[in-house]
């Protein structure tokens, strides 16, 4: 039996991925009782520490239609940052999650968001903030800038957590020495056009700089200190803001997660 903690990194709506990851990760026997949630990566992370099973949260990623998450108010843009509140979202997470803080799961959970002002991270935990809904803080992790509104934490303002650095991520989560196996996921950048005429062309122009940002931030070069204990997962030209993505398409995410994840995961055990 092998102990690791595994770090779901990235994705945005990407996250069928991250359960193929778990799926291997289960088939591989591979064991942990602490998991990392980043962005995209802390919509999983928090299911399973919540006690969900993977084939509910392959069902839920399926048929979830990401598109009533998505909003498209210039007034949100201009007075908070993201063209959608993300109360839709935070709502969503909370429901499959049965409003439990972090004091309620079985599993420990750390969900890691940025601070905008100083661009450090934040972390949410048992430890650090036991009596807070989980849904919070991955609605915090989870803040694609220019998508969703930008939201207050004490003196923090939250963004996501995928524009840190890695060695942010990159600790001894369970403080015992165990390590972590960070599952990153990687784009390529996108070549279909976004009409930018009509009345309202402001509209495809901040979603071509959200997507080509999110695309830049997933290719960022991996530091040689941290390659032996990160997992690359190739997304191809699925992009990490498509809020119409196709079943065929999570599908197709899901299997190459599992592939790469049962695929890789042996190899870097060992090391």
């Amino acid at each position: 039996m092998v102990d690791i903690v595994p770090i779901l990194a990235g994705g945005g709506t990407r996250l069928p991925a991250h359960i193929g990851v778990l799926q291997a990760l289960e088939d591989l026997h591979i064991d942990f009782s602490h998991i990392v949630g980043v962005s995209g990566g802390s919509i999983i992370a928090s299911f399973y520490a919540a006690g969900l099973s993977i084939p509910e949260m392959k069902h839920i990623a399926l048929t979830t239609n990401y598109n009533q998450f998505k909003g498209f108010s210039i007034v949100s843009l201009i007075r908070n940052g993201g063209l959608s509140s993300g109360d839709v979202f935070e709502q969503w997470v909370d429901n499959h999650l049965d409003g439990k803080t972090f004091n309620d799961l079985n599993c420990n959970l750390h969900i890691v968001a940025t601070d905008v002002k100083t661009g450090r991270p934040v972390i949410f935990d048992r430890k650090r903030t036991p009596g807070m809904k989980v849904s919070l803080a991955v609605r915090f992790s989870m803040s694609i800038p220019l998508v969703f509104s930008f939201k207050k934490f004490g003196n923090h303002l939250m963004v996501d957590g995928s524009i840190l650095s890695e060695d942010a991520l990159h600790r001894d989560w369970a403080m015992d020495g165990t390590p972590v196996l960070c599952f990153r996921l990687r784009g390529e950048h996108e070549y279909d056009e976004l009409k930018t005429d009509g009345m309202f062309p402001i509209i495809n122009y901040v979603t071509l700089l959200i997507r080509t940002f999110m695309t830049t931030i997933s290719r960022e070069y991996i530091n040689d200190a941290f390659w032996h204990n990160t997992i690359i997962i190739n997304a191809g030209l699925s992009s990490a803001v498509d809020f119409g993505m196709s079943e065929e398409k999570k599908l197709e995410l899901f299997d190459v997660g599992y592939q790469t994840a049962m695929e890789i995961v042996p190899m870097k055990a060992k090391l």
